[in-house]
């Protein structure tokens, strides 16, 4: 699908320089502009590339001041890189704008699938499971029995919904996440016999998880991400665990059974989180951090492994540093000691 240089200043409210009819079927980087393609100019440490950019079309500041001849077609605007997201936006719903059932999909007779759904090959739909309008289900799904999907979710290729659990209203799943796999739960002195996981996941609106995520099912009632929660690409959260409204952890946390995180909580990546622990509202945690007991004050920062305050850690890690000359003056010290006592012993 192409647009003009008119259909997109008339969409950004912006003002043309050059070729109003200049056309683009899709979006680049500045430094790696091609014809026929629409960028965006905003840091001034890119703008030597806006006079050598094949790209067709670039958006970019009101107060942009050209110094050399510009090939491109310009659209100003009041800000360049909000506008270049808002153009984003419609071009991602444009690409996505799937709808239709396959004939190759499976959707059980006890099910049901709201309006305008997509539904792609090979996804299936099983028993009594409850499907929202504007859904898009991809090829390869698997929606288990007695699911409830809210209206306009995505679901990408090859995500797996086991039976019983609830995605609410506007959330996206990327591909390979697992949602309701069991827990990790077994009886050790009973020689290590499983224990039946018979919750659910219950996710919240607003709710996007990256690819391959792992999400367990409650041992009882249910593992809980509510309202806004971000995981980033391979996240596991064990059964049982709740993470409140509008908290972000990135690629490769792990949180164990029955934690609870609180809202607004930004977690940087490799974080690990024992069990049965609870992390306070607006805590965040730097990189590889270990948290092996709960946080009770708003607002912490923390970073280590063990975590503690991050304060506490710089300084502490300033003396980590220094380690290998301690030992060495240590060892000089002792040495020194030594050959003191020898003195004294032969005087």
């Amino acid at each position: 699908m192409k647009f003009t240089a008119a259909q997109i200043a008339a969409v950004l409210k912006g003002k043309i320089e050059g070729d109003e009819n200049a056309e683009v079927s899709n979006v680049s980087r500045i430094e790696g502009g091609a014809p026929g393609t629409i960028s965006f100019l905003a840091n001034p440490k890119y703008t030597q590339y806006i006079y050598t950019t094949d790209a067709s079309i670039v958006i970019v500041n009101e107060d942009f001041e050209a110094t050399a001849p510009i090939r491109a077609t310009l659209i100003r605007v009041a800000n360049a890189e909000n506008a270049f997201a808002q153009l984003l936006e419609m071009y991602n719903e444009v690409k996505l704008a799937k709808s239709g059932i396959s004939e190759q999909s499976y959707i059980a007779e006890s099910a049901t699938v709201g309006a305008d759904a997509y539904v792609g090959e090979f996804a299936v739909i099983a028993d009594n499971a409850r499907i929202g309008k504007n859904v898009k289900i991809y090829p390869q799904v698997y929606v288990g029995e007695n699911v409830t999907i809210g209206d306009n979710t995505v679901l990408f290729a090859g995500v797996k919904i086991y039976s019983d659990c609830v995605i609410g209203n506007d959330c996206i799943l990327h591909s390979g996440t697992v949602v309701g796999s069991d827990g990790f739960r077994f009886a050790l002195q009973d020689g290590g016999k499983k224990i039946p996981q018979i919750g659910n996941v219950v996710l919240g609106n607003n709710v996007e998880l990256g690819s391959n995520c792992s999400i367990d099912r409650a041992t009882l009632g249910s593992t809980i991400l509510r309202d806004g929660v971000k995981l980033d690409n391979l996240v596991h959260i064990a059964h049982n665990v709740e993470i409140k409204e509008n908290s972000y952890l990135a690629a490769h946390n792990v949180v164990a059974g029955s934690t609870v995180i609180g809202k607004n909580c930004m977690f940087s990546g490799q974080v690990g989180v024992i069990d049965h622990l609870v992390i306070a509202d607006n805590t965040m945690l730097a990189a590889q951090s270990g948290v092996s007991k709960s946080i009770r004050k708003p607002g912490s920062v923390q970073m280590g492994s063990p975590s503690m305050d991050v304060m506490k850690y710089r300084k502490n890690y300033i003396h980590f540093r220094n380690l290998d000359s301690l030992v060495e003056r240590v060892s000089e010290l002792e040495k020194m000691l030594a050959e003191m006592d020898t003195q004294k012993s032969g005087s």
